[in-house]
C-alpha cells in the first residue's frame, strides 16, 4: 500500500489521470465503447439511406431502387421505417447503458491497480441494467425539469449529479439513493464538476466538427444540386457520429469515476481506510488509488 498515491487531487490532476488512464488503456476503452454500438451503427446507416433515398423529388436519381420501392409500397415502407426507428431507440439505450456501466467498472478496477478485460467489464453489468436504467431516467427527469424551469439550475443540477452512475454501480444504490448520494458527495465541488463537463462538451464539439461536419456539408450540397448519391453521405454522417461518440464519451465516464474516488478521499477518508489494511472495506469498492498514476 505504500506506493499508492492516496491524497486529494486538484482538478488538473483529475484530468491528467483521466487522459493517462484513457491513453494507457485505449483499446480497452475503445472495445467497451464500440462493441455495444456496432449493431446500432448498422441500423442507423440503413435508416439514413432509407430516409434520404425515399425523399419525394422528381429530379432524384434512384440507383438503389429504394425510392421506387417506397412509392410502390408506401405502407410497407412506413412500417419498415417505424420498426427501424424503434430498434434504433432500443439499441441506443442498451448500448449507452452497457458502455457506461462497463466503463465505470473497468475504471474502478484499473484505478485500484487490478487488471481487467473487456469481457470482464461487461460481465459486471449482469443484474445492473435495470438499476442503471432507473438511475438514468430519474437523473434525466430531474435535470430536464430544472432546465425547463431555468437553464442555470439545470446546469447546476447536472454538475451535482455528475457521479450518480459510479455511485449506483459501485455502491449498489438505487435510483433515488444514487441521486441523493451524488448530491452529498459533490456539495461544495460543483465548480470542478462544471469544468469537467465544459471540457467534455468542448471535445464533443471538436469531434463533431472532425467526424461529421464534412459529411453533412457534402450531403447538403449534394442534395440541393441533385447530383451524386446523398444517401451515401448521410450514412457516412451516421458512421462519423458513432466514431465521435465511441472516442469521446468514455472520457467523461472515466473523469466522473475518478472524480467520485477523489470526493470519497476528501470527504470520507477513503485513503486512510485503505492504509489501515484490506480488512477495512469502504463498501462495494475494493481498494485505493491506481499505481499507474504514482
Amino acid at each position: 500500500m505504500s506506493n499508492l498515491d492516496l491524497r486529494p487531487l486538484s482538478l488538473g490532476e483529475i484530468l491528467d489521470r483521466t487522459f493517462t488512464l484513457y491513453r494507457r488503456h485505449f483499446l480497452l476503452s475503445l472495445g467497451i465503447s464500440a462493441i455495444p454500438r456496432l449493431p446500432l451503427v448498422g441500423l442507423q446507416v440503413a435508416q439514413s439511406v432509407l430516409v434520404i433515398a425515399a425523399r419525394p423529388n422528381s429530379g432524384h436519381r434512384d440507383p438503389t431502387g429504394l425510392y421506387t420501392w417506397g412509392a410502390t409500397h408506401p405502407d410497407v415502407f412506413a412500417g419498415t421505417m417505424m420498426l427501424i426507428a424503434f430498434l434504433v431507440l432500443i439499441l441506443t439505450l442498451v448500448a449507452y447503458l452497457l458502455a457506461q456501466g462497463a466503463t465505470v467498472f473497468s475504471v474502478s478496477e484499473l484505478y485500484l491497480g487490478h487488471p481487467i478485460t473487456i469481457r470482464q467489464s461487461f460481465s459486471h453489468m449482469r443484474g445492473n441494467m435495470l438499476t442503471l436504467l432507473g438511475v438514468l431516467i430519474l437523473n434525466g427527469l430531474a435535470i430536464g425539469a430544472a432546465t425547463i424551469l431555468l437553464i442555470i439550475p439545470g446546469i447546476w443540477l447536472a454538475c451535482r449529479l455528475l457521479v450518480v452512475i459510479p455511485v449506483a454501480l459501485l455502491e449498489g444504490e438505487g435510483p433515488r439513493g444514487s441521486l441523493s448520494r451524488s448530491m452529498r458527495l459533490t456539495q461544495d465541488h460543483a465548480g470542478s464538476a462544471f469544468l469537467i463537463l465544459l471540457l467534455y462538451y468542448a471535445m464533443v464539439f471538436a469531434a463533431a466538427m472532425l467526424f461529421t461536419a464534412p459529411f453533412q456539408a457534402v450531403q447538403f450540397f449534394d442534395t440541393i444540386r441533385h447530383s451524386g448519391s446523398p444517401e451515401i453521405w448521410a450514412a457516412l454522417t451516421q458512421v462519423g457520429a458513432s466514431i465521435s461518440a465511441i472516442l469521446v464519451v468514455p472520457i467523461l465516464t472515466i473523469a466522473s469515476s475518478i472524480f467520485y474516488f477523489d470526493l470519497r478521499v476528501r470527504k470520507e477518508g477513503l485513503d486512510l481506510q485503505m492504509m489501515l489494511g484490506p480488512e477495512v472495506n469502504p463498501g462495494p469498492v475494493r481498494g485505493g488509488v491506481p499505481t499507474m498514476f504514482t
